[in-house]
């Protein structure tokens, strides 16, 4: 299975609609449409600060958390949630920070534009809702 970043960038790196959305499809996951919902749904509004956050990412070749399984956590950053307002600003942004720090540095930078809600390269609305139709909600 392909980190996040790699689909994202075997994505921008092709020409056409239909070979992006095939890429999409082919790669779909729920970190996947997490990641493109979190960075393209205006509905998805993040409680943490924008910018760039103080984190020191981890080795390439020895991070010990995968995308895959933390997306899952998206829930504590989510305006809205409940599991995201019980949670004192601190907490939320120290887990938000150990995120970054145990998933691959590119994977970590893919998490931070979608917090800054930077459209990943290659993607567009029409290739999303042809993809994933239904996953975009605004």
């Amino acid at each position: 299975m392909m980190d996040i970043f790699e689909i994202l960038e075997k994505v921008g790196k092709q020409r056409h609609k239909k070979d992006k959305v095939r890429v999409l499809q082919e790669n779909e996951s729920w970190a996947l449409k997490d990641v493109i919902r979190g960075s393209m749904d205006s509905n998805v509004k993040w409680k943490l600060p924008g910018g760039e956050p103080p984190y020191t990412a981890c080795e390439e070749h020895n991070h010990p958390a995968s995308l895959h399984r933390e997306h899952k956590q998206f829930i504590y950053f989510v305006q809205g949630q409940k599991q995201c307002e019980s949670l004192p600003a601190y907490k939320r942004e120290k887990i938000f920070l150990g995120m970054l720090e145990g998933v691959h540095p590119q994977d970590a930078a893919v998490i931070v534009d979608m917090i800054n809600k930077k459209i990943p390269n290659g993607l567009s609305r029409p290739i999303v809702e042809e993809a994933f139709p239904g996953l975009l909600t605004d």
